[in-house]
């Protein structure tokens, strides 16, 4: 085989062209810390990479759900307990109005302070967070109690008054996302907190049926009524308590939760890294040797270009 000038310079440029693409993709991978830059370089790094960054990526909106229902569940927590503290100061006031020495000025007095903190309980009962309504189910936009207490008629109500959760339908039960295809419910209603579930007595089992009736006893003088009234205000507070409870619970489910995908999170992310990024130590002893290579090519080459008049002329 005859071996002419011309075949060994373009050899020479053909290897020359692979030790500089192979210099490129030596300083591509250090400069960006990842292994591949296109998916041709190694599918099966690529498929596992999108499958991990997929895993990543749910459960990265899987910690946001938790952080929106933990904030959700504290707000319930927070107005539950509100709102069991005033019940506790008017049942202290009814237990003052049923000793029977005081006078009618006296209850009237009474009265008026238990009007005021039924006032505070509507208002907390319409807490809102982030622009909705944690006790209207799912008509979040509608505020679930009147000025006097009642409950907004929107027609999601038990025949009792009230936002009503049907258990086998989750009429007005909200539910989060927080592990893959786990969902928990968050929510209370206001037929929960504010109505005694099972009682068929609108005037015991309605909370502020109850208050308006201390009320009215309290304001008539009639210490015999406001004694009676002591059992229901204990029956309401054991019912707020009671679903206070449920919500602490949550609270400390929401709190594993929270803590099992932070612990998923940088396993997976590491799991991604260890899939995708470069060896930094390792990818700088290629690039040094590939330059090296590249620099040796490139003094060969200056060898077998071909001669010129020139170089014969000098000798």
């Amino acid at each position: 085989m005859r071996i002419t000038n011309n075949m060994m310079v373009n050899n020479f440029l053909i290897n020359l062209n692979k030790n500089l693409a192979r210099l490129d993709d030596l300083q591509y991978k250090m400069a960006t810390g990842k292994k591949i830059r296109y998916p041709s370089d190694d599918p099966v790094i690529t498929a596992r990479s999108l499958r991990l960054r997929t895993d990543v990526s749910e459960i990265e909106q899987l910690q946001k759900n938790v952080d929106d229902a933990t904030s959700w569940v504290d707000m319930t927590e927070s107005a539950l307990a509100d709102i069991t503290e005033s019940l506790q100061r008017i049942r202290e006031l009814a237990v003052r109005g049923a000793n029977g020495t005081n006078t009618k000025e006296d209850m009237a007095q009474i009265a008026k302070e238990v009007v005021q903190i039924k006032e505070h309980i509507i208002q907390v009962g319409n807490t809102n967070y982030a622009g909705r309504y944690i006790f209207s189910g799912f008509k979040t936009d509608t505020a679930p109690l009147n000025s006097d207490g009642s409950f907004s008629d929107t027609g999601d109500f038990s025949s009792s008054g009230g936002y009503s959760v049907d258990l086998a339908t989750g009429k007005n039960i909200i539910k989060y996302e927080v592990m893959k295809a786990n969902f928990i419910e968050i929510n209370k209603t206001a037929n929960q907190v504010f109505y005694i579930q099972g009682e068929t007595d609108v005037n015991k089992g309605n909370m502020f049926k109850v208050l308006d009736n201390l009320i009215n006893a309290l304001n008539n003088g009639d210490v015999s009524t406001v004694n009676s009234l002591l059992s229901d205000i204990d029956r309401h507070i054991d019912n707020v308590v009671a679903q206070r409870g449920d919500v602490g619970a949550l609270q400390n489910r929401l709190e594993l939760i929270k803590n099992r995908l932070s612990d998923d999170n940088v396993n997976f992310t590491t799991l991604l890294s260890n899939n995708e990024d470069v060896d930094m130590a390792e990818i700088i002893m290629q690039l040094k040797t590939a330059e090296n290579v590249y620099r040796a090519a490139l003094q060969t080459g200056a060898h077998i270009l071909p001669p010129t008049l020139l170089d014969f002329l000098r000798f």
